[in-house]
């Protein structure tokens, strides 16, 4: 995730360098509930497979008949002049919906790798004195040069987090051009890197919106119940007038209300004890506040929920209460045949209730990149616990600064977007990593950096254990940096042993630390049945049975403090071609990708249904 270019880090200054340059970025939290110009829907597009757009082939600026940037319109000009040429025209290019993926524009799109333009017109006003204009992307996946009235005004890496640019100056009276290259391609020294285990999804796959906000205004707001039982407040401002600056916090439903003056820095952090009356968030409660936050001529609203959460031997902790974690993990994807990572309210609240109310579950592992932040939101909303990620996934390049820049810049953006969602409890820095010590190192570093962004939360990451034998062994040197432990272990499934001595196996691990199992499941093609006494792989029999006997393996493990199988629907993945079976998706959904349950549905829906009966 890299904005205004490439960073070029020497080793012991990418620390330093990374901080700095993420500081700089707008974060306009709470961006999705301010007032705004939505530039969602009708997009012209074009593909540009040799990036001509971007460089000309000696590798000089694009000449005109390339740029798809420039302020013209491609018809207009040659109607004029008969000697003009365009080998473009994105004006009189096909016109697609968004935010959704390219793989939905056309059939050909399907598998495509590359450089996509978008561009659309809107009409504007001049900004009134005292106002800035942010133009804010939801996502685009992967990296994003943005040109507006013809001028680049940056560029944007990282397919999974919010980025925004201040395009006061560059505004017109009249018609506006916004013209979006994407590129979707990836190199091995990115996150992700190119080989992952899901679809790229390349596009702009989340809101564009215009936001009016005063010259200074409330760039960051945190808001959080402490351990202690404290409302702690932390306020960022950004402009002119950010330092020395009055700014008030109010929960009005609590009679609550926070004042201070901001540093030299136009931050405020302070905290006053919790109102007796204050409702604690929980999944069977999911308590949400109206938060005000004004400074100035500005005003942030927010909603809101106040819990606790930590580990505290080898249990958790949520509101100083024991829970099991009941949970299962997702991808971002819509129910149907042909998704296109269009996360509307709808499509999350479609997918959630199958785990709230189909599993009774209470958790979900929103893997392997963060989500949508209208996925958290409801996640907020219907109380379920989240464990979020970054995308820091099997073949990174640990020795590479740029990497690791990349990696604490996604890490901060997620961090920042969501710190005022109750649901995450869990922030995740990798998942599958190889051990080594520059990977160790990596890491370290990314765990450094979210106990100094979010010290209200618990983190954790996707390991892998050693086995002899049926004795699983958790010894990753990381263990020792984390809150939570988390496993991924396919016994039964990714190895050949009988299903029915899967529930055998021991667990050891170093003590004092709470265990979830991340990921454990077994592929089935929905409809396909083979109900002999060794059912074949890939039959719902085979799943069913395979979910019966791991859970029955989980209910020895005596540190286990919750679970999020591996998943809840099939989704798309290029990896899986098995023509009969797979046919481009991972089968290891409990529903189909049109939300047909499977035989395992029910067998995990029981256990939690057992699960949260004993808890009450």
């Amino acid at each position: 995730m890299r904005v205004l270019g490439v960073f070029r880090l020497a080793l012991g200054l990418s620390a330093l360098v990374a901080a700095c340059a993420a500081a700089a970025q707008p974060s306009l939290v709470a961006a999705d509930l301010r007032p705004h110009e939505s530039l969602d829907g009708a997009w012209n597009w074009s593909v540009d497979p040799y990036r001509d757009g971007l460089a000309g082939f000696h590798g000089d600026a694009p000449d005109l008949r390339m740029r798809r940037s420039g302020d013209v319109i491609q018809a207009e000009v040659m109607a004029k002049d008969p000697r003009a040429l365009y080998e473009f025209d994105m004006q009189r290019s096909p016109v697609t919906s968004l935010p959704g993926s390219w793989i939905g524009h056309a059939a050909e799109m399907r598998y495509y790798q590359g450089l996509v333009w978008y561009q659309r017109s809107f009409a504007a006003q001049l900004p009134k004195p005292g106002t800035r204009i942010f133009l804010r992307f939801g996502a685009a996946d992967y990296s994003a040069d943005v040109y507006l009235n013809g001028k680049q005004v940056g560029r944007h890496s990282g397919g999974f987090t919010p980025f925004a640019f201040d395009v006061t100056k560059l505004l017109r009276a009249g018609r506006n051009q916004i013209t979006v290259g994407v590129d979707s391609a990836r190199t091995v020294d990115d996150v992700p890197p190119p080989v992952t285990d899901w679809e790229t999804y390349g596009g702009i796959t989340r809101s564009v919106t215009l936001l009016a906000v005063p010259e200074t205004y409330v760039d960051d707001a945190w808001v959080r119940l402490t351990r202690d039982g404290q409302i702690a407040v932390t306020v960022r401002l950004d402009g002119p007038s950010a330092a020395n600056s009055a700014v008030r916090v109010a929960i009005p439903a609590l009679g609550f209300t926070i004042t201070g003056t901001t540093d030299g820095q136009g931050r405020l952090e302070t905290r006053y004890a919790a109102p007796a009356r204050l409702q604690r968030w929980s999944p069977d409660s999911p308590r949400l506040y109206d938060v005000e936050v004004a400074a100035g001529a500005d005003r942030l609203t927010d909603r809101i929920g106040f819990r606790t959460i930590e580990a505290r031997g080898s249990q958790l902790l949520l509101n100083g209460k024991p829970i099991f974690l009941r949970g299962i993990s997702m991808h971002e994807e819509e129910l149907g045949k042909d998704p296109v990572r269009a996360m509307t309210p709808a499509a999350a609240r479609a997918l959630l209730t199958e785990i709230k109310d189909g599993l009774h579950g209470n958790f979900v592992r929103l893997a392997h990149y963060p989500h949508n932040e209208v996925t958290t939101r409801m996640a907020d909303e219907m109380g379920l616990i989240v464990w979020s990620e970054i995308p820091v996934y099997w073949r990174v390049n640990w020795s590479n600064p740029a990497t690791l820049a990349s990696a604490r810049a996604m890490l901060r953006e997620n961090i920042v977007r969501d710190r005022n969602r109750a649901s995450i409890g869990l922030w995740s820095v990798a998942n599958e990593t190889p051990v080594n010590d520059a990977r160790n190192a990596f890491l370290r570093t990314l765990i450094g950096d979210v106990r100094a962004l979010d010290d209200s939360r618990l983190v954790t990451a996707a390991l892998l254990s050693s086995r002899k034998d049926k004795v699983m062994t958790i010894d990753d040197p990381l263990v020792a940096d984390l809150d939570v432990m988390a496993i991924n272990t396919y016994n039964g499934w990714y190895s050949s042993d009988p299903l029915a001595d899967v529930p055998s196996f021991e667990w050891r691990a170093p003590a004092g630390k709470p265990l979830i199992f991340s990921e454990f499941g077994a592929d089935a093609l929905a409809g396909y049945h083979d109900g002999v006494a060794d059912p074949h792989k890939f039959s719902e029999e085979y799943q069913a049975e395979y979910y019966r006997q791991t859970l029955a393996m989980a209910a020895k493990v005596p540190f286990l403090a919750g679970l999020s199988p591996w998943l809840l629907k099939d989704f798309r993945s290029p990896r899986r071609q098995h023509p009969i079976f797979q046919q481009g998706w991972n089968r290891k959904g409990l529903i189909s990708e049109t939300g047909a349950r499977k035989q395992a549905f029910s067998v995990l829906a029981e256990e939690y249904r057992r699960r949260s009966a004993q808890q009450r």
